[in-house]
């Protein structure tokens, strides 16, 4: 018999939700969105469950996102309808997180990414490591950053969403707490601690009792050393303004992010700029989830790099996408304003 994706059991008041699927990283199919969605839709007036635990099977991260070789198969096949549910599933439980009476505790251990960061981020306790890789990669694929992600890049410090947003780049336990994705840095070798002593909290007092029991201060976050640069140049107007100011500096390191965002999807890149930027004039997660799948179906249903960026990443692994258009310097600002613009056929709220 198969073992289940997802592992739901209760002790002491505690619901204790575990991604189980290590071998894949616990990427999420729409079986294990459904499943989570159908535990906390029923421990949502359970008397005996006072707060959430939600963490991932193995030790080698929480999520690495949602399981887009699937999403490849739809759009290849003509199904978008298809990639429509999936994504209406996965915004709603995303805000079904957010908005759950309950504490939830997300134990964002490993590598937390796309999808992991729909889970992790918009829980009530974010806990993160010191083995935590946090990250919004969706650019490396032809796309945009999704699960609410635009939400929380939109109201990181300065310009570290348009920043982090654009290059797909990764986060350390430091970097998470100083830029909101994270709330406790707690040592992995006190994670079955926690686990375990949050039926004796009363949820009222749960995260500040758990940053006291179990966390530890974060250290300085390389991301808040790097503001000056990041914040100068990700303020200007277009991608391609960002690349000539990352140029201009002399900064090696801003030199190396020029590289970087000519190497990935000029299409995903003007509709990251566009959709973080939007998401701060938003009042919030559910708009900004809105916006999301409003821009992921444009993607889905109309734009060839999405596909071609999870070909060359995950079916041929070629590791050479060949975006089109090519050049960061052939998208016009009409690109992005399509994206925000578009409607799909079935709501992601009605």
């Amino acid at each position: 018999m198969t073992e289940s994706r997802i592992l739901a059991r209760t002790r002491a008041g505690v619901g204790h939700l575990t991604l189980n699927r290590p071998g894949a990283l616990n990427a999420l199919d729409l079986g294990m969105i459904r499943d989570l969605t159908a535990a906390l839709e029923g421990w949502r007036h359970d008397p005996e469950v006072r707060v959430i635990l939600l963490d991932g099977a193995g030790e080698r991260g929480l999520c690495a996102g949602g399981d887009v070789r699937t999403l490849y198969d739809e759009i290849v096949a003509g199904r978008p309808e298809e990639t429509g549910i999936f994504f209406r599933e996965e915004y709603r439980l995303n805000a079904l997180i957010s908005d759950f009476p309950k504490p939830v505790v997300a134990i964002a251990d490993g590598i937390t990414m796309g999808g992991g960061i729909g889970l992790a981020g918009h829980a009530s306790i974010r806990v993160v490591t010191e083995r935590s890789r946090l990250a919004m990669p969706e650019t490396r694929i032809g796309f945009a950053p999704d699960v609410g992600g635009t939400w929380l890049l939109a109201h990181a410090p300065g310009r570290l969403g348009e920043y982090l947003g654009l290059t797909g780049a990764t986060m350390n336990a430091a970097d998470a707490v100083y830029t909101g994705f994270a709330d406790i840095v707690v040592p992995s070798e006190r994670l079955d601690h926690l686990a375990m002593g949050l039926a004796e909290i009363e949820p009222s007092s749960l995260r500040t009792e758990v940053d006291a029991r179990w966390g530890m201060r974060p250290d300085a976050s390389d991301l808040k050393g790097a503001r000056a640069w990041i914040d100068e140049a990700f303020a200007a107007d277009s991608v391609a303004e960002i690349v000539a100011r990352l140029r201009a500096l002399h900064v090696p390191q801003a030199s190396n992010v020029a590289d970087t965002l000519e190497t990935l999807s000029p299409t995903g890149l003007a509709a990251t700029l566009a959709a973080v930027r939007r998401a701060r004039q938003l009042p919030d997660l559910h708009s900004a989830l809105a916006q999301e799948y409003s821009v992921v179906m444009w993607f889905a249903t109309s734009q060839p790099d999405l596909v071609e960026g999870i070909r060359a990443q995950l079916v041929d692994k070629d590791r050479t996408p060949r975006w089109n258009p090519p050049a960061i310097a052939d998208v016009g600002p009409e690109v992005a304003a399509s994206a925000l613009a578009y409607r799909p056929s079935v709501p992601l709220w009605g």
